[in-house]
């Protein structure tokens, strides 16, 4: 009897630690009307406050570069926590920074994009202290990424992180801040007079939606071209199909690009242009690519994309603009909710010590008649038909990207909060709204522009 009181007492020890833990550790979902919030009102605040374009003082001016991220050692494959931080062994096509400056003498800003997952916000940090030693400042670059899912990780500490990244090793961190660097000071030092173009062809039949088999997805490719006088042209494209033609399980062994790698090396190869290609609303967006294995899906994949492009190329025409500025919206956003069951979810002192705390923005970028808008997640293209009537009564191009420096989960549809899906349970850490709150933020952004 003496054991069995013992027993019952640790056992009711262990039930009242663990209803503690519940109690300091879950709480149910916030789910306040985005308008009525203090963070609401701290970004508005902030909008209201940045000043709109200016005028250039003479025509937009642009240089372009390209430098090897590929390390000499291996690191983790970064992309799909199944692999538990495997390494790559074999480097399939080699990892790349591209970066293109432009300066109009009122405004100079630089667009660099990254054979990575995402721009890691530990970069993120390291870039906003030393972009200044190439006469920039983190409000002055719009940063994208190919979200690769076979390119190299290490570079987040914490729980999170590591599950998507793999261990923590900061001189991954401090290769790519270095690369970026590297990239926008060659771009510097090859600037001209450029003319500016915009052009866009239907891929729809390409993509899926994940989230909802039938709905509706950002099925443009869209492309920004911009041509020298002295005859070179760069061609920056998004598309809305997530990079994802190569095996989560059987291909981790390869250092990758996954499709737009392979994609910006054709369209190099046809057009001569230097292509940059970032990652647009892909949110809940899949690749439709067939094959054996996923070297032959990316490989038929570029080749059916490649089809629909390459047409779509030459009809582009570019003039002369004097049209260029570049804002930095800072995202206050609601305290985490990343759920757990139903309607529960962690308190945010677990969530920032299994994720970290790193700070948000949306980003604007007019380039002559087409602005860009840079989210800090994986932003969904049913959201971006919201943009439709505005861009009509502006007259200009839109071009949506993912992967800005920051990452907060996955923006979808409000309409879909509690459906049970990857995007919306798991992805979605920041809790109910905020669709429509990025899109009445990003919607202000390109009115200041």
């Amino acid at each position: 009897m003496k054991l069995l009181r013992i027993l019952l007492k640790v056992l009711m020890g262990l039930l009242i630690a663990i209803i503690l833990f519940l109690a300091v550790s879950l709480a149910p979902v916030d789910d306040t009307p985005y308008p009525q919030t203090d963070y609401y009102k701290q970004t508005r605040q902030r909008l209201t406050q940045l000043q709109p374009t200016t005028t250039g003082r003479y025509p937009i001016r642009a240089g372009w570069a390209k430098v090897n991220l590929t390390p000499s050692y291996t690191t983790p494959t970064g992309g799909y926590g199944v692999r538990r931080g495997k390494h790559w062994e074999t480097v399939a096509d080699s990892i790349v920074i591209r970066a293109i400056v432009l300066d109009n003498g009122t405004t100079k800003a630089a667009i660099v994009s990254a054979d990575l997952l995402i721009i890691p916000p530990t970069v993120t940090e390291q870039l906003k202290k030393r972009l200044p030693e190439v006469g920039l400042r983190w409000e002055t670059v719009f940063m994208g990424a190919t979200h690769s899912h076979n390119s190299i990780g290490g570079w987040a500490p914490g729980l999170v992180g590591e599950l998507f990244g793999g261990v923590y090793n900061p001189n991954v961190v401090d290769q790519i801040t270095n690369a970026i660097l590297m990239a926008i000071t060659s771009a510097q030092q090859n600037t001209a007079l450029v003319e500016v173009g915009f052009g866009q062809v239907a891929a729809d039949s390409l993509l899926y939606n994940r989230l909802n088999e039938g709905n509706p997805v950002d099925g443009w490719f869209r492309m920004l071209k911009l041509r020298k006088t002295t005859g070179e042209s760069a061609l920056l494209c998004t598309f809305s199909g997530h990079s994802t033609t190569l095996d989560a399980v059987k291909d981790y062994k390869y250092l990758s690009r996954d499709y737009p790698g392979a994609l910006v090396d054709t369209l190099g190869k046809q057009t001569g242009s230097f292509a940059v290609f970032m990652s647009g609303a892909v949110g809940s967006t899949g690749p439709r690519a067939e094959g054996k294995n996923g070297m032959e899906r990316k490989q038929n994949y570029v080749r059916a994309l490649s089809t629909v492009v390459l047409p779509a190329i030459p009809p582009i025409t570019t003039r002369p603009d004097i049209t260029l500025g570049i804002a930095t919206l800072p995202l206050s956003l609601r305290e985490p909710n990343a759920r757990v069951v139903g309607n529960w979810r962690i308190r945010p002192w677990l969530f920032h010590s299994v994720y970290g705390d790193f700070p948000s923005d949306l980003k604007a970028l007019r380039i002559g008649n087409t602005i860009l808008v840079g989210t800090p997640c994986d932003f969904s293209g049913e959201l971006v038909p919201a943009f439709s009537s505005l861009l009509k009564q502006k007259g200009v191009n839109l071009m949506v990207t993912s992967f800005n420096g920051g990452y907060v989960g996955y923006i979808t549809p409000d309409k879909y909060y509690n459906q049970e899906a990857y995007e919306t349970q798991t992805m979605n850490w920041f809790g109910p709204y905020n669709g429509a709150y990025f899109v009445e933020m990003m919607k202000g952004l390109i009115a200041k522009m």
